[in-house]
């Protein structure tokens, strides 16, 4: 299949870091929110993150110009029907990527591909309440996108070989590495990354340490480049929950328990580095632990 255009339905962290890969790639890019504002931040993200590779010599100036240009923004979802792969960015809820993807399909073409940035959920059952389960998979980028090099491809049990193959090559001339992942709770990064995260904060938890023993031990222990509890704030502590609990619902083993602290921190509203308030304290001049 031959891909040209690819619409983004999403402009929070994901949808946005995904913009950015894929006009610098030279995909022409329709980035679709239901809010005004959220294209607004999403779009001066891109700008300030492709300004930043400027300046690093990581690409010209005239790279970060052919890239803007190539990204519309749009608040209408039907106007992404005209593409020929649309990737789902939204929030990691169930419920929500349904209605948008039943709201979607009446306008998309009978070739388009449709897939899901999902980092947790079945792509068998998001597909079965498509028309196209055939054309549906997990395309599951890891945060932020123009920094890390892995994408999740995620076959459901419909999916044919030329959409994953069609996939496949978006991966490569996007110059990141594609991991098969079977179709299982949080596949494979998450899988392994949320229980980790789980038990570090069931180590706060229960005492053993404090945040910042914590964190330190395994940057410094286990050369791990962030702590758990730091991480846990960067990918946001609503997604760590929402995982958790995938993976507790899904595998139906009391080892996968989401920590009741975690569960107190996103009840607060305390979701890390967005809130400004996780783990870590972030209005100041400097992160400070909250415990």
């Amino acid at each position: 299949m031959d891909i040209q255009t690819i619409g983004i339905v999403g402009a929070g962290q994901m949808g946005n870091g995904i913009a950015h890969v894929m006009a610098l790639a030279g995909y022409d890019v329709l980035l679709n929110d239901v809010s005004a504002d959220a294209l607004a931040k999403g779009m001066k993200t891109v700008t300030g993150n492709m300004d930043r590779q400027v300046s690093r010599e990581k690409i010209t100036a005239a790279d970060r110009d052919a890239a803007m240009a190539r990204i519309t923004t749009t608040q209408t979802l039907s106007d992404l029907g005209q593409s020929d792969l649309v990737i789902e960015a939204a929030t990691e809820r169930e419920t929500v990527k349904q209605a948008i993807f039943e709201d979607l399909i009446p306008h998309l073409k009978p070739t388009t591909i449709l897939t899901s940035n999902t980092s947790s959920i079945s792509i068998t059952r998001l597909a079965s309440r498509t028309d196209r389960p055939e054309k549906f998979m997990g395309f599951h980028f890891m945060n932020p996108v123009p920094v890390m090099q892995l994408v999740e491809l995620i076959r459901g049990i419909a999916t044919d070989k030329e959409t994953y193959d069609a996939c496949k090559a978006v991966v490569d001339r996007l110059g990141k590495t594609a991991a098969s992942a079977e179709d299982f709770p949080a596949f494979i990064v998450n899988r392994i990354l949320m229980p980790m995260i789980n038990e570090a904060v069931y180590t706060l938890y229960e005492g053993v340490g404090n945040v910042e023993s914590i964190d330190s031990s395994m940057k410094l222990g286990a050369n791990h480049p962030m702590g758990p509890l730091e991480l846990a704030d960067f990918i946001g502590l609503d997604t760590c929950l929402a995982i958790m609990n995938v993976l507790h619902d899904g595998l139906a083993d009391t080892k996968y328990r989401p920590c009741p602290l975690l569960t107190k921190y996103v009840e607060a509203g305390w979701l890390g580095r967005k809130t400004q308030r996780g783990f870590y304290d972030y209005r100041g001049e400097k992160p400070v632990p909250t415990r």
